[in-house]
């Protein structure tokens, strides 16, 4: 049988993997003993599991297999900041970036899909357009690939590809991630970021706990829909009441993210506009400075104008961030070192 035909258990839920085992005849706890030795042990080998029997053993090699991801290359800047660029089974790639944190920690972004489909002005990844979504195991390969290169304490699925366009495999990832026989992540610890795809984003709310961060970049659907196609088909009105009715923990906030573009988001008047958008919703707001790369022709702001504008918001109460820029010194736009890579090959 080839690998084609076999089943990945890294595709598979702990719920989904009982069930394949049933199948085989075997007893329910195999399944948490399988998981803790792929995702405790990172053991990617059958013949590895010592508390299987060698029948079994053998038995799973003929109807699955333990996928696996290596970096095909690796970036890393001064500050820290690593870059991963994986090859997948298809000759398709993605990227992965580990972040510094104060304290030795690190965060984790992840990609769910290869391209985008939203065509976000402002984003790199969004010029390739949408090749196709990533699997369940390929969304948590990154994370198993990342803790090779030490522990992670936050995941945030805000790399290449909307989450939400890839609602199902992304649901099934975070079941994975936050298993104890998994990689036991906590809920409060994993942030999903959506371009606003309301039905997906209120379904997700119903279905899995984690922190939500909605990319807003604008206070007027004029500009967003310049930015940001998506808001044609959910304009700021319907998202906002979305985010108003989304189900959030005591104390939790949703994040709005803000990238901050020059003279064309980052005025008073839009400042002003962004407090009233966010009246009534339990929000912090993370202020981005853009990342200028060359397929795009807009700019960062100036300094002076992100104080402006975070100095207001915090006059009117609000939790307004600046989130510190990593990895300046490397490809660090969200697909560029992809494109710059897979560009390359291509001549």
């Amino acid at each position: 049988m080839s690998e084609s035909q076999l089943v990945d258990i890294k595709n598979l839920t702990q719920e989904e993997l009982i069930e394949f085992l049933s199948g085989l005849g075997k007893e329910r706890f195999r399944a948490s003993q399988i998981m803790r030795w792929i995702y405790g042990r990172d053991v990617c080998s059958f013949d590895d599991m010592t508390d299987l029997a060698k029948a079994l053993r053998l038995e799973l090699q003929q109807r699955a297999y333990v996928s696996n991801l290596q970096p095909e290359v690796v970036e890393q800047s001064c500050d820290g900041t690593r870059k991963y660029l994986f090859r997948l089974d298809d000759g398709q790639s993605v990227e992965t970036v580990r972040i510094p944190m104060e304290g030795g920690r690190a965060t984790l972004c992840i990609s769910t899909q290869v391209g985008c489909a939203m065509g976000c002005s402002f984003c790199h990844t969004g010029s390739f357009g949408l090749v196709r979504n990533l699997t369940t195991a390929e969304i948590v390969n990154q994370v198993c690939a990342a803790l090779r290169d030490g522990p992670i304490q936050n995941i945030v699925l805000m790399g290449m590809g909307e989450p939400l366009d890839n609602l199902e495999n992304v649901i099934k990832a975070l079941q994975i991630f936050y298993l104890p026989e998994g990689l036991d992540f906590s809920q409060r610890k994993v942030t999903l970021s959506t371009a606003g795809l309301i039905p997906e984003m209120l379904d997700l709310g119903r279905r899995i706990k984690l922190n939500l961060a909605v990319s807003l970049n604008a206070t007027t659907d004029e500009v967003r829909d310049q930015l940001m196609p998506i808001n044609r088909r959910y304009p700021l009105k319907a998202l906002m009441a979305a985010c108003r009715d989304y189900p959030l923990a005591p104390r939790q906030r949703i994040t709005f993210e803000y990238i901050l573009i020059r003279d064309v988001n980052d005025s008073d008047q839009d400042a002003k506009r962004l407090v009233g958008l966010l009246h009534g919703i339990r929000a912090k707001i993370n202020l981005i400075p853009y990342n200028e790369h060359p397929a795009s022709p807009l700019k960062a702001p100036t300094a002076r104008r992100i104080e402006a504008f975070q100095t207001y918001l915090l006059s009117r109460d609000m939790i307004a961030i600046r989130r510190a820029s990593k990895g300046q010194d490397i490809s660090a736009a969200c697909g560029q070192l992809k494109g710059k890579l897979d560009g390359a090959k291509s001549k």
